[in-house]
């Protein structure tokens, strides 16, 4: 049997991605061997490309969600945002690809890019098989290939009947807004049965242990606006998923959970997200947050707002959202514009729960000696403010009356 991180973190071994991880984000190997062995730090790898660690003491990673849909297939569109996500700082890359080629796309996103990448394998089922065709076989079947492919993680929606039912009189807004958990309900629904991944939970354990993959936990109940509140079917699915989690680990597994995603009010991040740990210290994987619906177009913003909330309250990777969410599919730019708003968000939440880093301050004493080119290269993007400043001296928004240089010489004792 192939051993997974956690089998060797139980046993006391440190593996290469563990010493790795522990060095990149300064973590003791003590605490490394802990943490990956009780599921608090997970290490997403993949074969010849460096670890990704996600969770307890690491930094907070953002991923960027690409793919084509039914109404909009350009591969090479898709391709070229793989290169931004890793270009721009990306952690991983998930593939939802629902157009064309499926399988040939994901190929090129493999050889397009060294992150980790991640699916959801029911998209691919339910596209090639039919809503009223697919059987419980093809969902494991298809599940098997995208791990023997060489995904490093992949979404699992853990829905159950009872939430279903809970849902029915909850009342919301925008009802049910997970794709991948609309699958696998209209499945459970069609078909009169219970959730396959539910009831064949082991079985895909052990697929998955075979690669060391990491299962991701869905967010089937989230909400679609801020107005749907927190209710019993997002419970339930919390109380679920925290209990698949352990069983996973058990099983030497690691495991993400998902949560808190879509919409959720501002003066609820906090709560939530210690809801969240309290039931289970899996990482946390958060889709945005939105604190707000009026943002259409400029959803990045808002989301990045409440990103950076969940990030300081303790939420562990953050799924990016772009200026098209709720409208188009992003192109190229709006990946681009989106991902720099969430590593913004991630730089925050980590000030929050780590403290301040040196990079704020080396950026600071840049400016302070108007250090304009030092300055851009200190910047989470560099090309943006390179394209704005002088190449020397005062900013044209203060020119000759800049605070700083009337002041420099008084405060310093400089003649």
């Amino acid at each position: 049997m192939t051993k997974t991180q956690i089998d060797h973190a139980k046993e006391g071994t440190l593996t290469p991605e563990m010493l790795e991880i522990g060095k990149k984000e300064n973590i003791d190997k003590e605490l490394v061997l802990e943490r990956v062995a009780n599921g608090s730090l997970v290490i997403m790898t993949r074969k010849g490309c460096p670890p990704v660690a996600i969770g307890k003491g690491a930094s907070t990673k953002i991923n960027v969600n690409l793919g084509t849909s039914s109404a909009a297939i350009d591969p090479e569109a898709e391709i070229e945002k793989v290169k931004i996500a890793q270009q721009y700082g990306a952690a991983t890359i998930t593939d939802l690809s629902m157009g064309g080629d499926i399988s040939a796309i994901r190929k090129m996103v493999f050889e397009n890019t060294e992150l980790p990448v991640t699916t959801v394998p029911i998209y691919q089922t339910i596209v090639e098989c039919g809503m009223e065709n697919v059987t419980t076989d093809d969902i494991l079947s298809y599940l098997k290939k995208h791990v023997d492919e060489g995904v490093s993680s992949v979404l699992l929606h853990c829905v159950e009947k009872e939430m279903l039912e809970q849902l029915k009189d909850t009342g919301r807004v925008m009802g049910m807004v997970s794709k991948g958990g609309s699958f696998t309900s209209s499945f459970m629904l069609l078909n009169e049965c219970e959730n396959p991944f539910i009831e064949h939970f082991d079985e895909i354990m052990e697929i998955l242990r075979e690669n060391d993959v990491v299962l991701s936990l869905g967010n089937t109940m989230r909400s679609g606006c801020v107005h749907d509140l927190k209710d019993s079917a997002q419970l339930m699915e919390i109380e679920t998923n925290a209990a698949l989690a352990k069983r996973a680990n058990e099983m030497g597994v690691q495991v993400i959970i998902n949560g808190m995603g879509g919409h959720i009010q501002a003066s609820d991040i906090r709560d939530s997200v210690k809801l969240y740990k309290e039931k289970a210290d899996f990482p946390l994987f958060v889709a945005g947050p939105l604190p707000t619906d009026i943002a259409v177009g400029y959803d990045h913003i808002a989301g990045a707002v409440g990103a950076s909330m969940a990030s300081g309250a303790g939420a562990d990777y953050l799924c990016y959202i772009t200026p098209a969410e709720h409208l188009s599919l992003p192109n190229p730019q709006q990946v681009k514009e989106g991902l720099i708003a969430f590593r913004i968000a991630a730089h925050i939440g980590d000030s929050m729960k780590y403290g301040l880093t040196d990079a704020d301050l080396m950026l600071a004493e840049k400016r302070a000696n108007f250090d304009w080119r030092g300055q851009a290269e200190l910047a989470i993007d560099p090309t943006r403010p390179a394209q704005m400043c002088p190449d020397e001296g005062p900013c044209s928004m203060c020119g000759d009356y800049c605070a700083i240089k009337i002041m420099k010489n008084y405060l310093t004792g400089e003649n």
